[in-house]
């Protein structure tokens, strides 16, 4: 399934820098070492930063879900970054969009943040729990407080401002330090001598204790764990601790007791001391237990018979029971799968590379690839040549003069090939409008990013990652790369026709739509241009019939498409000039139709025809139109349906979203005749701008790319 998991990194993405700043964060180290977790278990995950960009984070990485789509997972790790109940941030927003999570709910993480509630629930539940004072000043009257005590922020944790104190002058000053540091009420808590436990928990119903936990404080009654404990300096942690199964049975119920009065979900991990009598308190409740290598909670897990990566997998699985119960497969074994699958190590090895693909992408964006520019466009192909050559293939060129060369690579010349790639460089993007490559957090832009060159560095990285597992060797590929795709295929077309009859599938990757489309079928194109000029100067009010008549004509054409599904008709480039006093007028018009078939493009012409009967009985006005087919339309097989649905499952496995499409723009890919497999849009995922430029979802090449090479590996 898809999991993003959300953790504090970039704490300035706030409006405001404003209230109470947060202490707490997790390292890289343990945000990677959760997210790996993850993976191998087959999970999609991106990892993101919980700030004021989430909501469209989220949105790219997991959008709406359809009917019958499996729903993602937020694996919440994230601490919250200011004010007030700053556990409840991250699930607050989650609720209102609408996104399942791991882990309490916002009223859970606000009574467990809130030790002052907390123990009041407790209390009110017959749950023993030290007695307690709240402060909001220094100079209150505290002479009801039975001392030693110790004195807390009544809304932190990790033990930040803890202290213990012996006498009214200590307490006073804690309390001060507490509310001037903190900005909140001092929780005065009655210090219990003795020792100090732990017990995680994971589940929801039955909730299960792990072995309980003892923090080793070296025989000190009078010792406590500070945040410098926590941090710097772990304490030694005994697991399972060293008391008698009667009491350990009594500390886990009484946990779960304490877990289920504040309604918390999933896990959680409950602080205990022991007086010297054996009488049990409790301390606090996390509802975020720290993940961290040296944290009581994944070492008494472990104890338990979870190790990291299956007490991970464990916290994501109980909460998708809690939300899609009876849809959600439960794993009885706590040990993970000693061996990682394939896809998970593709998966793993095509993200460690994302940095060296996009750099390869901006290399080839920056690169002006305007079908005329010979020079840049052979630039670009020699770039991908290198990186294929590395892989094994060998090149065939044809020369070209007008265009750049059209290069053909393969890994096995003189075989019939598995898979024929057929990937465009050029577009019709001149220097003065092309749009070098553009990082932005959750895009990448720049000219032909989406259109064509995006698709290289999916078809490179999924290379790549088919030579890591071994398995390039065992598959026939053949890719050529198309030079004149700006200009209908001019030039490749008899190419394109000839390397398909030794190919068995034929696969392009043009840039996918932002609802993941592949193409199944394309629109052809036809071209013609629509001419007048005024023959009969006698005048001057044959100039306005001349300009009638051109507009008449134009507008007759284009009708032909109204109200028909199976054909666009479209004029471009019109033009008109006339001079009433030198009795001139003249005038042209481009045609641009896309059609579905055929039959469809012979009844359009037959139509354009039967308009033009009419212009040649006049005196007045010369009219023509010329022009014709440039490429067939690219209609759906049955070859290409049942491919297809071979996708689907594969996408499926790892949660990528794809839909059929038919696009109405034509594409080199149009030019195959023979009756095989054929599937276009396996790009990245992205966009035409309103500009001339483009952009794609940065994540979606990681995504592609695993999809195109298990695409790969599944069909041989």
């Amino acid at each position: 399934m898809k999991v993003a998991l959300i953790y504090n990194k970039d704490i300035s993405g706030v409006i405001n820098t404003f209230g109470m700043q947060n202490k707490e964060f997790y390292n890289e180290k343990t945000v990677k070492k959760v997210t790996e977790s993850l993976e191998k278990a087959g999970h999609n995950v991106a990892v993101l930063d919980g700030n004021k960009q989430i909501i469209d984070r989220l949105e790219n990485f997991m959008p709406s879900v359809n009917e019958g789509e499996q729903m993602g997972m937020i694996f919440n790790m994230a601490y919250g970054i200011q004010g007030e109940s700053r556990y409840t941030h991250i699930p607050s927003m989650l609720e209102m969009l609408g996104l399942p999570y791991v882990g309490s709910s916002p009223s859970g993480h606000a009574l467990a943040l809130d030790k002052v509630l907390t123990k009041i629930i407790w209390k009110n539940n017959d749950l023993p729990t030290p007695d307690f004072w709240v402060f909001n000043s220094y100079d209150e009257d505290m002479s009801s407080v039975k001392f030693p005590v110790i004195v807390k922020p009544k809304m932190e944790s990790v033990s930040f401002g803890l202290k213990v104190v012996y006498d009214v002058d200590d307490l006073k000053e804690a309390v001060h330090f507490i509310v001037t540091e903190f900005g909140q009420q001092a929780l005065v808590e009655q210090f219990i001598r003795g020792r100090e436990f732990c017990v995680g928990l994971i589940g929801n119903s039955p909730v299960e204790p792990f072995p309980v936990l003892e923090i080793d404080l070296e025989g000190d009654p009078d010792a406590i764990q500070t945040v410098d404990d926590k941090q710097k300096k772990p304490k030694k942690k005994v697991c399972p601790a060293h008391i008698s199964a009667e009491l350990t049975k009594k500390m886990q119920k009484i946990s779960i007791e304490a877990f289920n009065a504040l309604n918390l979900r999933d896990f959680a991990r409950v602080d205990i001391r022991l007086d010297e009598d054996d009488n049990i308190y409790l301390l606090e409740i996390n509802s975020m237990a720290s993940l961290g290598q040296s944290g009581s909670y994944p070492t008494a897990a472990k104890v338990a018979g979870y190790d990291f990566e299956s007490l991970v997998n464990k916290m994501l699985d109980v909460a998708s029971v809690r939300y899609f119960t009876n849809t959600i497969p439960q794993t009885d074994n706590k040990k993970s799968t000693p061996k990682t699958s394939q896809t998970s190590r593709m998966r793993t090895f095509v993200k460690t590379r994302q940095q060296r693909t996009e750099k390869l992408l901006k290399n080839l964006v920056d690169t002006d690839t305007h079908v005329r520019n010979v020079e840049g466009v052979n630039y670009c192909s020699g770039l991908i040549s290198t990186e294929l050559s590395q892989l094994g293939f060998t090149q065939e060129v044809f020369p070209q003069l007008e265009v750049g060369n059209i290069l053909y690579l393969s890994n096995s010349f003189n075989e019939e090939i598995d898979f024929l790639v057929i990937q465009p460089l050029d577009n019709r993007i001149k220097l003065a409008k092309h749009e070098n490559y553009n990082e932005q957090e959750q895009h990448l832009e720049g000219t032909g990013i989406w259109e064509n060159k995006g698709g290289i560095a999916v078809l490179i990285a999924a290379l790549q990652a088919l030579k890591f597992s071994r398995n390039l060797r065992k598959l026939n590929i053949g890719i050529l790369l198309i030079t004149d795709s700006s200009i209908d295929g001019r030039y490749s077309k008899p190419i394109i026709q000839q390397k398909t009859e030794i190919a068995k599938t034929v696969v392009s990757l043009s840039g996918a739509s932002k609802e993941g489309g592949l193409i199944l079928s394309r629109s052809g194109s036809a071209l013609y241009r629509l001419e007048t000029k005024l023959i009969n100067k006698t005048t001057p009010e044959n100039v306005s019939g001349t300009a009638m008549n051109f507009n008449k004509t134009l507008a007759s054409i284009t009708d032909i498409s109204q109200n028909d599904s199976n054909n666009i008709i479209a004029p471009f480039n019109i033009e008109f000039k006339s001079n009433i006093f030198k009795v001139h007028a003249y005038g042209s018009a481009g045609i641009s139709v896309r059609y579905n078939s055929p039959e469809v493009l012979d009844k359009i012409e037959q139509k354009i025809k039967k308009i033009m009967l009419t212009q040649k009985r006049s005196k007045i006005y010369q009219m023509k139109i010329e022009g014709g087919l440039k490429r067939p339309a690219m209609l759906v097989s049955e070859k290409s349906k049942d491919y297809y649905k071979s996708i689907v499952d594969i996408a499926k496995q790892i949660d990528v979203r794809i839909t059929e499409e038919h696009r109405w723009s034509s594409a080199d890919i149009c030019h195959i005749k023979k009756d095989m497999p054929i599937i276009d849009g396996l790009g990245p995922v992205g966009e035409y701008l309103p500009s001339e430029n483009e952009r794609i979802v940065r994540h979606s090449l990681i995504e592609r790319a695993l999809l195109f090479a298990l695409l790969l590996l599944k069909n041989k």
